[in-house]
């Protein structure tokens, strides 16, 4: 159920921008890239399941063994159909920063500016940049990059989460043990939703908005 908190001015605002963002025509040398994480247990069966036969379903002991947790960093390119996906130990600013690092010397070398959609956890800010890398590195890494975030408390507006969700139904929904076991089926998963360049289409405009949430909006929009 999603609760809908006090639509500020800085919420609109947010809103507003991320309705825009989305609304615009692909470009290739302007891609939005929507990007969020999320931690995994890692879980081995107790007993071998027994597998399944003629008239027989698979059987899996209800019981299992917790091998420690990982973190997956989700990047989703929504209209090229375009998603990179890396398993890491930690979801530290470390991590994150040398992820997004990844996509902009890598994936997205050649872009001429970068929009990264973003939900307001720490490690998502410039300062973490600065704190990893120092200012100066920072500042050449992020000079294609524009930033743009959510409202709090209303993530739902990035793509990056719809993107997590079918990875977690089509992939993750199961026993996994290893990180090396995981990190090869998400792999997998990735270079065929790649391949078949699935993409995502955002229906939900700044008309939708003002008719489905106008009621609760607190103030006038000034920006």
């Amino acid at each position: 159920m999603w609760c809908i908190g006090t639509l500020t001015e800085e919420y609109r605002c947010r809103m507003y921008n991320l309705l825009k963002l989305y609304a615009k025509p692909m470009r290739g040398d302007e891609p939005v890239i929507c990007i969020d994480e999320k931690s995994l247990q890692l879980v081995a069966h107790s007993r071998e399941p027994l597998p399944m036969a003629p008239g027989e379903a698979a059987k899996l002991d209800y019981e299992y063994v917790r091998k420690g947790t990982t973190n997956l960093f989700v990047a989703v390119e929504p209209k090229a159909g375009q998603r990179v996906v890396s398993v890491t130990d930690h979801r530290g600013k470390t991590d994150f920063v040398g992820f997004v690092q990844a996509l902009l010397t890598d994936t997205y070398a050649t872009a001429r500016r970068v929009h990264l959609v973003l939900d307001n956890l720490n490690i998502h800010f410039r300062k973490c940049f600065d704190d990893v890398l120092g200012t100066r590195a920072a500042s050449t890494l992020l000079r294609r990059v524009c930033f743009h975030y959510t409202p709090k408390h209303a993530s739902w507006l990035n793509m990056a989460e719809i993107e997590i969700g079918i990875l977690t139904r089509q992939c993750l929904n199961r026993r996994l043990p290893s990180q090396q076991l995981l990190r090869r089926e998400v792999d997998a998963w990735q270079t065929d939703r790649n391949a078949l360049r699935r993409t995502i289409e955002w229906k939900f405009t700044r008309q939708d908005a003002d008719h489905k949430l106008g009621r609760h909006y607190v103030s006038k929009l000034a920006c």
